[in-house]
C-alpha cells in the first residue's frame, strides 16, 4: 500500500479485532484469551496445527456463535449483533465447498445478486473464465479445485472489504492453489481488500501475506509482521511454525512484534 492508502487504513482502525476473546464448546475451551488486530489492507495468515481452533474461531467472526467471554469487532461492528449487515461486507471462502449440487456457477451468481445491492455478474463471470470453470456444469459435477474457485468468485463479486478464508487451497494441485492466492493479491492491490487467510500452506501464504498469527493449543503462540518475524530468527515461516507450535503444552507467552 501507498503511504497515503496505509494512513488513511490506520484511520479507519483494525479491518478486525479480538480482544480477550475465548471460544468455548462446553466445558471445552477452543480458544482462550485471544487478541488480535488485522490491518486493513493486509493478507493476514492464522496459521495452526488441527484442533489449534482456527474453525471455531471463524465461526465467532462470522457471527455463527458467540465467544464465551471477550469481544470481536469486523469493520468496527459486533458480527453476532450485526451479522446481516457485516455479511455485505463480508467475503466467505469455507474450507468444504457447499452449494446446491444442481445448481450452475452462472446460477449461483444469478442467486447471490439478488441477496446483494452491488453484485458485479461480469467480474465473477470473467473469474469463472480464468479459472477455467465450466459455468453451466452443475456444481456438483465439478472438481474440488473448481468448486473452490466458484466459492472465491462468489465471495468476490460483491467487492468486500474484507474476505475470509477458512484454508481455502486444502486439497487442492500446485496449478489452483497458485490461482487462488494470484486472485487474492489481485483483488487487494485493486480495492485494498483485506484477507484474513487460515491455512496449513505454509510454502504458498510465506509469498503472499504480510502479517502471520500462530496459535497453539487454544492460545496466540505468536503474532507479528513475518519479514520482521523472519529477519529477527534468521528462519522461514516454516522453521518459525515448527518451533512455535511444538512448544511445550502449557507456554503460551505470546511474541509479539507490533506493526
Amino acid at each position: 500500500m501507498s503511504a497515503e492508502t496505509t494512513a488513511v487504513a490506520a484511520a479507519a482502525g483494525p479491518a478486525l479485532e479480538m480482544d480477550g476473546l475465548s471460544v468455548s464448546y462446553g466445558r471445552t475451551r477452543v480458544i482462550d484469551g485471544l487478541s488480535l488486530a488485522v490491518p486493513r489492507g493486509s493478507v493476514f495468515a492464522l496459521l495452526g496445527r488441527n484442533g489449534a481452533g482456527k474453525s471455531s474461531l471463524l465461526r465467532v467472526l462470522l457471527g455463527q456463535r458467540p465467544p464465551a467471554k471477550g469481544r470481536v469487532r469486523l469493520l468496527g461492528e459486533d458480527p453476532w449483533t450485526h451479522r446481516t449487515a457485516l455479511m455485505a461486507r463480508v467475503g466467505v471462502v469455507p474450507e468444504e465447498p457447499d452449494a446446491p449440487p444442481e445448481m450452475t456457477p452462472l446460477a449461483l451468481s444469478a442467486f447471490c445478486a439478488r441477496l446483494h445491492a452491488r453484485w458485479d455478474a461480469p467480474a465473477v463471470s470473467e473469474r469463472f473464465r480464468r479459472f477455467e470453470v465450466p459455468p453451466d456444469r452443475a456444481f456438483g459435477r465439478l472438481s474440488k479445485g473448481q468448486k473452490g474457485a466458484v466459492m472465491l468468485a462468489l465471495a468476490l463479486g460483491h467487492a468486500p472489504e474484507l474476505l475470509l478464508l477458512d484454508d481455502p487451497t486444502l486439497g487442492l494441485d500446485v496449478v489452483a492453489r497458485d490461482a487462488v492466492f494470484r486472485e487474492v493479491i489481485g483483488d487487494l492491490a485493486d480495492r485494498g481488500t483485506t484477507a484474513f487467510v487460515t491455512t496449513h500452506d505454509l510454502q504458498a501464504i510465506e509469498g503472499i501475506a504480510d502479517h502471520v498469527a500462530i496459535l497453539h493449543d487454544g492460545h496466540l503462540a505468536l503474532a507479528g509482521r513475518l519479514e520482521t518475524l523472519k529477519a529477527e530468527r534468521g528462519l522461514s515461516l516454516e522453521q518459525i511454525f515448527a518451533a512455535t507450535a511444538g512448544s511445550r503444552a502449557g507456554d503460551h507467552r505470546p511474541t509479539e512484534v507490533h506493526a
